[in-house]
């Protein structure tokens, strides 16, 4: 079974709190549900991290890398831009990152910095972004 790491960057907890006219009303625990559900659906493995923390999300990454997973799923949030180890970590891991937007972050201004070293990015489509993500990720290790 195709085993992926969903990581939340900074300032994910806030969702559902703050910027709701960009981002919703839908809070993490309920994003995290609907990841889950998604997951099951596909037959996939999944686990889930958040940190606020540049360094949390490096060592997890780095644990992952050494560890059995297969690809990982990236929300970067307050981590967009001027977070050189964290896009360096991605650059470093094995396998294959998406990099995850639930708006579009184009329109508010330039392009993760993260963004250069994923395979691809999902962004626009809400919480089935992550659906989008974790599909094509299970779709593309298959071959």
């Amino acid at each position: 079974m195709t085993k992926i790491l969903v990581i939340h960057g900074a300032g994910m907890n806030m969702r559902g709190k703050v910027q709701t006219e960009i981002f919703g009303t839908m809070t993490l625990p309920e994003y995290d549900a609907h990841i889950r559900a998604y997951a099951a659906e596909l037959g996939v493995d999944i686990e889930i991290y958040h940190s606020n923390i540049e360094g949390e999300v490096v060592n997890k990454l780095y644990a992952a890398n050494d560890g059995d997973f297969d690809a990982a799923i990236f929300n970067p949030a307050g981590f967009s831009r001027g977070y050189p180890a964290l896009t360096a970590a991605i650059g470093q891991v094995r396998f294959p990152t998406i990099e995850m937007h639930i708006s579009n972050p184009m329109r508010r201004g330039p392009a993760s910095d993260t963004v250069a070293v994923s395979r691809g990015v999902v962004a626009g489509f809400g919480v089935a972004g992550y659906y989008l993500a974790l599909r094509g990720l299970r779709d593309t290790l298959a071959k």
